[in-house]
């Protein structure tokens, strides 16, 4: 059963938070990881793992090891796959005709079947109990109509699993915030993370599909299309929003949002 879904950021403010806004939006993730506490499985939706250009990757290796962490912040730690849900949503996603492909490494099974985890993956876990999970990477030339596609068959896989599955949903928002920072200023990343919030606030996530691509692209986030897979999940499963928070307090915007079962 699909217990929850929440938007989760992955930035390294959120561990230590020194503003006020921030602090609020840590204090939410933390509410999320209680939220959760009942959760057997999560299935985690992260843009900072393997990249492909046009499909989705479900990772299949049995153990999932911390590698990469973000401006020399490690967070170190090794989950299991729940390989039994993720053989699931790949093959019903195949079935479906969606561009998905599954992902291993090194053995199929096994002390050597290993894949690497990385910021995108280990700060929303840092606020979560640890359970199994599935990792799923999104790709951005993947059709709109088809990321929100995904997210139904995959909420449609995990409402007929045995087990409670909560959906994580790791984004961050527009990078151009600060001229002082790696991708400089552009006044996209505060419209893009402006209307993406208000839309989550509102409950108007199906406008989602109605952004226009230049301001996408102008705004640099890396949520995008992690928010169409969520959109897709609740079109399938509908939910009512407990609780959201914003902050940006470097360069990037972070949100979060908690959706729970009425």
């Amino acid at each position: 059963m699909l217990s929850g879904v929440a938007m989760m950021p992955h930035g390294n403010d959120v561990l230590d938070p020194k503003d006020e806004k921030t602090k609020r939006l840590t204090e939410t993730l933390k509410e999320i990881g209680r939220t959760f506490s009942g959760a057997e499985a999560y299935v985690l939706v992260s843009p900072h793992n393997v990249r492909m250009s046009s499909h989705l990757g479900v990772i299949m290796a049995e153990h999932l090891v911390s590698w990469l962490g973000f401006a020399g912040v490690e967070l170190p730690g090794e989950y299991e796959t729940d390989r039994e849900l993720a053989g699931r949503i790949y093959e019903k996603a195949k079935a479906e005709g969606i561009p998905v492909v599954d992902i291993n490494f090194a053995a199929l099974s096994g002390e050597y079947s290993r894949f690497p985890l990385t910021w995108g993956e280990l700060i929303p876990l840092h606020f979560l109990e640890k359970r199994p999970l599935v990792l799923v990477t999104p790709a951005r030339k993947v059709p709109r109509e088809t990321l929100v596609r995904f997210g139904e068959v995959l909420a449609g896989v995990l409402e007929d699993y045995e087990r409670k599955v909560a959906l994580i949903i790791s984004a961050d928002h527009g990078h151009a915030h600060d001229p002082n920072g790696p991708y400089g200023y552009a006044p996209e990343s505060k419209e893009y993370d402006e209307l993406v919030m208000g839309l989550i606030r509102e409950d108007r996530l199906e406008e989602l599909l109605n952004i226009d691509e230049e301001l996408i692209r102008k705004a640099l986030p890396d949520s995008y299309w992690q928010l169409l897979i969520m959109l897709g999940a609740l079109r399938k499963v509908p939910m009512e929003l407990k609780g959201t928070a914003y902050a940006c307090p470097s360069y990037f915007g972070m949100g979060a949002a908690l959706y729970v079962r009425p």
